[in-house]
């Protein structure tokens, strides 16, 4: 039974032996990996521009606050036509209304609660063009409209791009060929020689302004706020080497 036992055992540490050896042997046959990030970056310009301002009146009568804002609207809508700004490129939102109140004492100086004191009327104009010089200087001058009366608020542009889909396309190609000839000196410097493409994962796309320093973000970042911007996507890559 003895004898039995360590046939057994010294079969097994034999066994385990080869394995190892063979494994030792046949490390070096096994391919192996690299992972690359390649970077995609574009600088490009908006090619479109949104703004938009707010004008105002109140009115403790309501129907007279609506005569007042209707005409405050056509003034509006003037002065842009003027500009050079196509009717088809201007909306009016829709008039929103509220009533402000004001606080009541008694003789004593003591607060007894509240009393209407005026209708607050308000609405929204929004010009969309692809002429960026010429609302720019709208949103500038804008409040030349005080002059006849128009209580008007405007807003800082905010500026797109209409052919998102190409350029993203474009920083994808970009990305991957760059990821390509990382993975190529890679392979080049360690000896060996890349097989090809096992598996890639796009990173999120981002829109900064150009030069603004702002900073990446997990989700990604889509600037409105620069004229010039910085486009950029990674993508991940992970090649088979021998």
């Amino acid at each position: 039974m003895k004898r039995t036992v360590a046939a057994i055992f010294a079969i097994s540490i034999l066994g385990a032996s080869i394995a190892l050896a063979y494994a030792y042997k046949t490390r070096g046959d096994r391919p192996g990996n690299i992972s690359v990030t390649g970077l995609g970056s574009i600088d490009f310009q908006s090619d479109e521009i949104s703004w938009s301002g707010v004008f105002e009146t109140s009115n403790v009568d309501l129907a007279a606050g609506f005569e007042s804002i209707r005409r405050d609207k056509k003034i509006v809508e003037n002065y842009l036509k003027k500009k050079g700004v196509k009717a088809s490129e201007i909306t009016f939102n829709q008039i929103n209304t509220s009533e402000e109140e004001k606080s009541v004492y008694n003789e004593n100086g003591k607060y007894v609660g509240s009393e209407f004191e005026t209708y607050n009327l308000r609405q929204e104009v929004r010009i969309y063009s692809k002429e960026l010089n010429k609302v720019i200087a709208i949103s500038r001058e804008i409040s030349e409209l005080l002059e006849e009366g128009v209580e008007i608020k405007s807003y800082n542009p905010k500026y797109y791009y209409s052919d998102l889909d190409k350029l993203k396309l474009n920083l994808i190609e970009q990305a991957s060929e760059n990821g390509r000839i990382r993975a190529e000196q890679i392979a080049k410097n360690s000896k060996s020689t890349l097989k090809g493409l096992k598996s890639a994962k796009l990173g999120v796309f981002q829109i900064l302004g150009y030069n603004s320093g702002e900073s990446y973000s997990w989700s990604g970042t889509f600037n409105t706020s620069s004229r010039w911007k910085t486009a950029s996507i990674t993508v991940k890559m992970d090649f088979e080497v021998e």
